[in-house]
């Protein structure tokens, strides 16, 4: 691939290889520009021509997309393909076994926690899973809009799981498989789920986590609340049925809350209430008609974490989620039909949800399900997991590349990556010396990374490069995704252009944007719209450069605005790391009557020093890390505004000799 400086800018830019662009869904940046103009000027015939591709029951009545983002006027709501009946499940696992003959195509490779454990799923297979399970739900009571908690490792049964609730229309709740009972108690009442779907427990490397124990803590905990709010007896939740699932993989299975049964580790069995999944799985029919749903009926329920401390429940619909993780995966990845995809999240995340289950089978792509670490047995799991599937696309997270950069080059010789063609990084900015290795190391210097930004609430990548249209830039987001148009607001809400840095929000909906907070739409307005009305507001810092690029710097909530200067914790964190005493720092706000806020800081030392004034004093000059002055150091612009704020001003007279020089 060609590597240059484009003219009028500064910074290293990063093409698509050629042979990439000859077979691209968006081959150029010319190709981006006229797709995301068509995507905002006529939305209506750009999501129609998407909403083709799929099975509508009932179509469409009204327009695509109706919605308000202005608190001032009215609710908030947003509403796509308003009055179309469709289903989900059937969209990604029928019609590719029915109408597209891919029954015998590979679903997903599962590789367990041990390299022993591997199977193979195809789409026929998957959807036949998926129809028994949810025939047992039916049996078990459970209908359209009935909430059901998930808690379960990567194994197929979480896949058979959500897809058997998408189906019958049940609305899903997956909770990672490793949070604490408490975690999972809150979110059970929370959603208000009748039945819970968990395993006897799980690896993690060599770490066995007890989820029955956990499970049980839960329910125990969920059964306390609910007689304490509701003056229930607990006679109320005497009557449990569970569904169980034997497995060499610690595999999962269906309970109504109440007691569980456990393999691995010795429980009591209930035979009042009792049932093995295999038995109930074994004498279900393998068909299942699928519930029509409306566009706007709940997909699913996922809990992210809250400023006030409980987690909120994001609600995703279903015809706006499908289009949304569909046409992402689609162009993000540039997926084709022969592609090996893997993406290494857990689907207790959003990127689970859209970019292992829902967004790759709705394509009918081929993606490795994998329970297991990176780092077990052995440093060089991920690569050998690679060569053995001749994995195309390849997505993963900063923290992943960053844990494997420690164990440098060598792991990666003894394996052919030669397959990867498209890389993908997802879950935090990327700093650029980790996309460096993920580009020059893993991807030989020849595959394209896309840096994805997005979030729970998003549903699907909203600022992202694709492929092959998009120079990179490393650590940057680069530009928006078909139908989002993103701004940058200052703290007074009036909008920046050009190159700026501010608060990251959005003047419009995507199809995969969340609709509410479940059981709480007053927390969903004024989280999301009530800062900055007429805008979603993404929580995020960002900063747009000169040519146009996008780069999210982080939570605004972990910025803090002392007299007016705006700061990071991370800068200040990383000023106190570096002094010599400083094992460790955090860094958070408080109140202040004349400041507005001051910095309370958390700080570990080293062995044998002592904590007094003279060292308090030193921590007090290390100063803020101006990187706005940094920056404009680093493109010889003069004219940098206030200086007051620094330590020593004298030092940008350094710094800019200094830059003359090593530019000369």
């Amino acid at each position: 691939p060609s590597t240059m400086v484009v003219p009028g800018s500064q910074d290293k830019m990063y093409y698509p290889p050629d042979d990439l662009q000859r077979d691209a869904h968006v081959p150029d940046f010319n190709s981006y520009l006229t797709q995301y103009k068509k995507s905002l000027e006529n939305p209506e015939a750009f999501w129609k021509e998407v909403a083709n591709e799929f099975f509508w029951k009932t179509p469409a009545t009204g327009p695509m997309l109706q919605y308000n983002f202005d608190v001032t006027k009215g609710n908030i709501y947003v509403k796509f393909m308003e009055g179309a009946k469709t289903n989900i499940c059937y969209n990604i696992l029928d019609r590719h076994v029915r109408e597209r003959n891919l029954g015998d195509k590979v679903a997903y490779y599962w590789e367990g926690n041990s390299p022993d454990h591997h199977m193979t799923i195809t789409y026929h297979q998957l959807l036949r899973q998926v129809c028994r399970c949810a025939n047992v739900l039916k049996q078990m009571g459970v209908k359209k809009g009935d909430r059901v908690s998930i808690y379960l490792p990567m194994i197929p049964e979480l896949v058979y799981t959500m897809l058997a609730c998408a189906r019958i229309g049940a609305v899903h709740s997956i909770v990672f498989a490793g949070f604490s009972s408490e975690s999972l108690c809150e979110r059970i009442m929370d959603a208000q789920s009748s039945i819970l779907v968990t395993a006897d427990g799980v690896y993690r490397g060599e770490k066995l986590i007890n989820l029955k124990q956990i499970a049980d803590e839960a329910l125990h905990k969920c059964r306390e609340k609910w007689v304490h709010a509701y003056k229930a007896t607990v006679s109320q939740f005497s009557a449990t049925t569970l569904i169980y699932t034997s497995s060499n993989a610690m595999s999962g299975f269906i309970c109504w809350i109440g007691s569980l049964f456990f393999c691995y580790i010795q429980t009591p069995w209930d035979s009042k209430c009792d049932v093995w999944w295999d038995e109930a799985m074994r004498d279900c029919p393998e068909e299942c008609e699928p519930e029509w749903l409306d566009a706007e009926d709940p997909l699913f329920i996922l809990y992210t974490s809250g400023s006030t401390g409980k987690p909120k429940g994001v609600l995703h619909t279903v015809a706006g989620y499908l289009l949304f993780t569909s046409l992402t995966f689609k162009y993000v990845f540039d997926y084709h039909h022969d592609d090996v995809y893997w993406c290494t999240a857990d689907i207790g995340w959003i990127t689970g949800h859209s970019y292992i289950t829902y967004g790759p089978l709705a394509n009918g792509a081929t993606s490795v399900l994998f329970e297991g670490i990176p780092v077990h047995p052995h440093v060089g799991r991920l690569w050998e997991i690679i060569e053995k599937y001749r994995v195309t696309k390849f997505y993963t997270a900063p923290t992943v590349i960053r844990l494997l950069m420690k164990y440098g080059h060598e792991p990666l010789q003894k394996y052919d990556l030669s397959s990867l063609r498209i890389l993908g990084s997802v879950g935090e900015p990327i700093n650029p010396e980790a996309w460096q290795w993920f580009y020059e190391v893993v991807g030989q210097g020849r595959c394209p990374i896309v840096d994805t930004f997005w979030q729970t609430e998003t549903g699907g990548h909203v600022l992202t490069p694709l492929p092959a249209a998009t120079p990179m830039k490393p650590g940057s987001a680069t530009f928006p995704f078909f139908g989002v148009e993103p701004t940058i607001l200052n703290e007074h809400g009036e909008e920046l252009e050009g190159e700026a840095e501010g608060y990251l929000v959005f003047r419009k909906p995507w199809p995969g944007i969340m609709r509410t907070v479940y059981g709480n739409q007053e927390r969903f307005e004024s989280t999301y719209f009530k800062k900055f009305p007429g805008f979603y507001v993404s929580g995020d810092g960002c900063r747009r450069d000169k040519d146009g690029y996008y780069w999210v710097t982080g939570r605004i909530d972990d910025m803090l605005n002392v007299s007016g200067h705006l700061m990071s914790t991370a800068e200040v964190e990383a000023a106190l790391t570096g002094h010599p005493a400083v094992v460790e720092a955090a860094v958070v706000s408080r109140p202040h009557k004349v400041k507005g806020e001051c910095l309370y800081c958390f700080v570990t030392l080293k062995d044998s020093r002592d904590f007094n004034h003279t060292l308090v004093e030193g921590l007090k000059r290390l100063g803020k890390i101006m990187r706005r002055i940094l920056r404009q150091i680093a493109r010889n612009e003069k004219d940098l505004g206030d200086l007051s704020t620094l330590a020593d001003p004298k030092v940008v007279e350094v710094l800019f000799s200094q830059r003359c020089e090593a530019a000369a």
